[in-house]
């Protein structure tokens, strides 16, 4: 299992980093060692100084699938949840830096807690999925499929071309605009629809 992460999917958050605005999906990826599951505790790491909360929608891929067209991708996902795309946010500064990879701010172990999945069948409107998450109670990012640069299809059929999808890989989708710092003790609530589905406890 794999999980392919979409960056700068969301105008806002593009410009709250101070990155352009793509004309093509980003992506890059976490191995399988990055999910945390069950919502078990995040165990701040001795590495960073400044780790950081982004919350998705996430995709589960469903078949093999490979340079698949959009108007056929919308079949390889069955579930959607949320998860947390934790980023050590001052070793991708010094890799950007130095225009060098920066994986190990993203692709760190269980650097990717992820909710249980909701069978899609069930939403009413995939591109009208409302997301956010909590930190100690205060909402601190609210998304909405809606606002995604890419849908959910384009994502599958882009990424498709270079990678292939395999059943059980996971797609999260980008995040919205309010990421910031999480500090040991802090609690995290991932919600859609506002049914919380994700907790996270920093340690």
């Amino acid at each position: 299992m794999k999980m392919i992460c979409i960056g700068r999917n969301y105008t806002e958050h593009a410009r709250e980093l101070n990155n352009p605005v793509p004309a093509e999906p980003v992506f890059f990826m976490k191995p399988e060692s990055a999910q945390l599951r069950n919502n078990q505790p995040f165990i701040y790491p001795p590495f960073s100084n400044d780790i950081h909360y982004e919350v998705e929608l996430v995709l589960h891929v469903c078949k093999v699938g490979r340079n698949i067209l959009p108007q056929f991708a919308g079949s390889y996902f069955d579930g959607i949840g949320v998860g947390i795309d934790f980023t050590a946010r001052d070793l991708q500064q010094k890799a950007k830096e130095k225009g060098l990879p920066w994986e190990m701010a993203k692709a760190f172990d269980f650097s990717a807690p992820v909710s249980r999945f909701i069978p899609k069948e069930e939403f009413a409107d995939l591109k009208n999925i409302n997301f956010g998450l909590l930190k100690n109670g205060e909402w601190v990012q609210k998304g909405n499929s809606a606002d995604m640069i890419f849908d959910f299809e384009s994502i599958i059929a882009y990424v498709s071309k270079f990678v292939t999808l395999k059943q059980g890989d996971y797609i999260f989708t980008g995040t919205p605009a309010g990421v910031g710092p999480v500090a040991i003790g802090d609690k995290l609530e991932a919600a859609i629809e506002n049914e919380k589905l994700l907790l996270c406890n920093i340690r």
